[in-house]
């Protein structure tokens, strides 16, 4: 007798389902108080919610295919990041992410880590660890406060996207170290005698150096290789988007085996390249490319993180913990970049929808199965309860409200510009 449901069918079928909303998805809602990683978490929620034989997504028992598939999903995003960046480096220019990265970052952990060793009860380690998961805002969910396409429209590139989409960029690696001090602290029990000098040389100091020195020479690698090497052999001028991926893994996988952040290498590579032959058209079909990567694979990650909704990944969740996580998204992220922003050119508005927009998404997930994959902590179902409840708000919330705020503020720069309302 056959099956009603075969769930190898079923996967096929939402695969294909979710896939073809990928590319239609964005079409329907873009003006809308919606995004569409909302949309495939519902998805996701749904399919997984009915009695399709799918089984359980739970990212505890499936940890290390958890770390695999966000870390994919995270160094992807940070190329495309990348190569939409046109802004020349600069102290004025870079200003708002340098202050995002040195300010609003470490004070958004030592807070958040407050947080939860007050309010949830966490110990130590484990506090530190939950600042250093939900510290970075995210590169994968931010499309719709991110910059254009390279070589876009002046107005793609405000503040507001540009500091967004830098910051996302580069925190992304900049977490590594304070993850890395959760695992150190844990390991050693809570004594710092034992592994802070090292965690300074190491962690610190050794891996940021590495990660930002691969990312340059493999930057400039493909620079020559894509450009510059005999016509026969030049990448240019045959259109062949999927280089961005083997810049991407080459970057990522090369630092990894000098022991350095691949993370901060990918999106280095990535800046330059962009500055490689700039105006050349290739940066378009190599960004191209890594976005509709990007893509698939966020649809793939939301659609599965629904499922690990459905699948009760929030039955831990205390209501300590749930407070928390409003909190690291709507109070202590919020007022620490508003203030951290002081006295740049930034203006007040844009400095309150980049305090606002700070995005938890795939990065926050990837950190928390990598720390628990290299050691383990207490609380381990509470922790993933609080960390997918706080991306679940953060999909919802700012999925709602990014499209209004970026299409006002353009209104608005527009009516300053011209002295007429916009239209």
């Amino acid at each position: 007798m056959l099956e009603l449901f075969s769930a190898h069918s079923v996967i096929y079928a939402l695969a294909g389902v979710a896939f073809l909303g990928g590319a239609i998805v964005p079409r329907l809602v873009g003006h809308l108080p919606a995004s569409p990683p909302m949309l495939f978490l519902g998805l996701g929620l749904l399919v997984f919610a009915l009695p399709l034989g799918l089984g359980t997504v739970d990212p505890i028992e499936h940890s290390e295919t958890t770390e695999y598939l966000t870390e994919i999903g995270v160094i992807v995003s940070l190329m495309g990041a990348g190569l939409k960046l046109d802004r020349p480096l600069g102290w004025r220019t870079w200003q708002p992410t340098v202050r995002l990265l040195a300010i609003t970052m470490p004070v958004t952990i030592l807070l958040t880590s407050l947080v939860g060793w007050w309010a949830v009860g966490l110990a130590p380690a484990t506090a530190l660890l939950l600042g250093a998961v939900l510290a970075p805002t995210d590169p994968v969910l931010a499309a719709e406060v991110q910059v254009g396409p390279p070589g876009g429209e002046p107005d793609e590139e405000d503040d507001l996207r540009f500091s967004l989409t830098s910051e996302a960029g580069l925190n992304d690696a900049l977490a590594f170290p304070f993850t890395n001090a959760a695992i150190a602290m844990a390991v050693a029990g809570g004594s710092a005698s034992g592994w802070l000098l090292e965690w300074l040389a190491v962690d610190v100091v050794y891996k940021l150096v590495v990660g930002l020195v691969g990312g340059i020479l493999v930057g400039k690698l493909l620079g020559v290789i894509v450009f510059r090497t005999p016509d026969n052999l030049r990448l240019a001028s045959r259109g062949e988007g999927f280089v961005a991926l083997a810049g991407t893994f080459l970057a990522y996988g090369a630092t990894e085996l000098a022991n350095g952040y691949g993370f901060l290498a990918v999106f280095v590579a990535a800046v330059v390249l962009r500055r490689s032959e700039s105006g050349h058209d290739y940066h378009q079909t190599l960004h191209d490319f890594a976005e509709q990567t990007e893509q698939l694979l966020m649809i793939a990650l939301v659609v599965l993180l629904g499922g690990a909704v459905a699948g009760g990944i929030l039955g831990p969740l205390t209501w300590q913990a749930a407070v928390a996580g409003l909190a690291v998204l709507f109070v202590i992220r919020p007022f620490v970049a508003w203030f951290s922003l002081a006295g740049t050119t930034t203006p007040k508005r844009e400095r309150a929808a980049i305090a606002f927009f700070g995005i938890r998404g795939i990065g926050s997930l990837y950190y928390l199965a990598y720390a628990l994959g290299e050691q383990e902590f207490p609380n381990t179902e509470l922790l993933w309860a609080l960390v997918a409840f706080t991306v679940v708000v953060s999909i919802v919330v700012h999925g709602t409200t990014a499209s209004m705020v970026t299409r006002r503020l353009d209104e608005v720069r527009e009516e300053e510009s011209t002295g007429q309302p916009a239209v």
